[in-house]
Order: C-alpha cells, then sequence, then structure tokens
C-alpha cells in the first residue's frame, strides 16, 4: 500500500491566497533540507462541486507529509491531475507522482 496524500481546504479564491503563502514559507526549509527530492510537492485546484463559488483545495504529496500535519491535512487519495496547479516544489515532479495515463 502507497503512503497517502493529504488534503487541506483554504477557503475560496481570495482567503486562500494567505495560506497558499503560509503553505510555501513552511515548505521550502523542509524541502532544501531533503535535498530538494522530485516527489515532495504541493498542488492546489479550485473546486466547486456545485457550489457558487470555488474552494481551493491543497493537496500534499507524501512527501510532504510534515508540512500537511503541521498544517493539519487530512489523508486522502492522490488527486486526478486535471487542473492541479504546482503550487510548491519541482516542476519535475508531474511525472514522478502521476503516470502518464491518468
Amino acid at each position: 500500500m502507497s503512503s497517502p496524500w493529504f488534503s487541506k481546504a483554504l477557503g475560496d479564491g481570495v482567503w486562500a491566497y494567505s495560506k497558499t503563502d503560509q503553505i510555501k514559507d513552511l515548505f521550502e526549509p523542509l524541502y532544501v533540507l531533503a535535498g530538494r527530492p522530485l516527489d515532495m510537492a504541493v498542488f492546489t485546484r479550485h473546486e466547486s462541486e456545485g457550489r457558487l463559488h470555488c474552494e481551493v483545495i491543497a493537496y500534499f504529496s507524501p512527501a510532504a507529509a510534515t508540512v500537511a500535519h503541521v498544517l493539519h491535512a487530512q489523508p486522502c487519495e492522490r488527486p486526478s491531475r486535471g487542473e492541479l496547479d504546482l503550487l510548491a516544489g519541482e516542476r519535475g515532479c508531474w511525472p514522478v507522482l502521476f503516470h502518464e495515463n491518468e
């Protein structure tokens, strides 16, 4: 069984900006300390699920679990790649964390 991903609701687009800055501030020193691994990343997605306003959800890869725990993110399944934006980590993480056919 693979390690879980983690997710955290950040609120609507306006409120989420300050929270994404907080995530990046927490992520960067841990990322550098870990040697900048390609499998350590945080993504965001705007999700509406039928609501009027979108909510920004942050998704933490298993290697970013320390950051996820600090922010009280909850375990979840790996998100689908569609409409994800890379918030923190290297652009080269995509093929490492998501397979071509997904």
